[in-house]
């Protein structure tokens, strides 16, 4: 089915159904997606297979760029509720990433000092001092895990390399609660096989590893715009709110958007 990408480094801003009125920040090329996963349900669409020689934003650029954005925004008297590094793939594939984060911070400070930072990541790069401790500085550091057994993550998120699920909990551990933990529920077939990570066999270890984690609050939705595949569907409000119930058992603060 079709797909969408980012055209521009600095984009929107547009409403989000998580936080609000959000302006984007693509560190990503604007013609393609370029991530550490490459998941089924990706709205972006799949991995190039090759390179169209697009550079990255510089880190100067995304600088400039943002303030000429947030300057326009407060002439017409209109500011984000929150500025999200989301866009074209991973953000902290950026080799800037941290020191992007550092300018964002102090434009935030200048121009929307109410505004909150966002980051969405998939988490792949937490194991990077520098990209962990960029993500402490943000408000809200949203981390993806999407099941709770490695086989479904990978069926869903189809990893770019190498890829272990203890390990990644383990890191994600380190943040000491200060993230949100965010988790797609997704049900269809893909590759011949059935795809369906809100059955028992599933959120049930997904719930132990939130257990262990202990995130600041819990995101869970579905597909809201078209995919990779025709073959995926979403999965419904009744079902992603029961999923909720037992996140709240836990004793952990869960937001829904089915």
């Amino acid at each position: 089915m079709p797909t969408f990408l980012f055209d521009q480094t600095i984009f929107g801003p547009v409403r989000s159904r998580r936080l609000g009125l959000s302006l984007g920040i693509n560190l990503l090329p604007n013609s393609r997606k370029v991530c550490s996963f490459d998941c089924i349900y990706c709205e972006c669409g799949l991995n190039e297979t090759t390179s169209t020689g697009e550079k990255l934003p510089t880190r100067d650029q995304v600088r400039e760029l943002l303030e000429e954005k947030l300057t326009a925004m407060s002439r017409s008297g209109e500011l984000p509720d929150v500025i999200t590094f989301a866009g074209n793939g991973e953000p902290t594939l950026h080799p800037d990433f941290a020191g992007v984060v550092d300018d964002v911070i102090v434009l935030r400070n200048q121009y929307c000092p109410r505004a909150r930072i966002a980051v969405l990541s998939n988490a792949t790069r937490i194991q990077r001092s520098d990209v962990y401790q960029a993500l402490l500085k943000v408000d809200d550091n949203i981390l993806k895990l999407d099941g709770g057994r490695e086989a479904t993550i990978c069926q869903l998120d189809r990893p770019v390399g190498a890829f272990s699920l203890e390990a990644l909990v383990n890191h994600l551990m380190h943040f000491q609660g200060q993230l949100t933990i965010q988790t797609m529920f997704v049900k269809g077939r893909y590759d011949g096989a059935m795809v369906d990570n809100t059955t028992a066999a599933d959120v049930e270890p997904w719930l132990q590893l939130l257990n262990r984690i202990k995130p600041s609050q819990v995101m869970i939705y579905t597909i809201e715009r078209d995919t990779p595949f025709d073959t995926l569907q979403k999965v419904s409000l009744a079902e992603l709110s029961e999923i909720a119930e037992k996140v709240r058992i836990l004793g952990i603060p869960v937001q829904v958007s089915g």
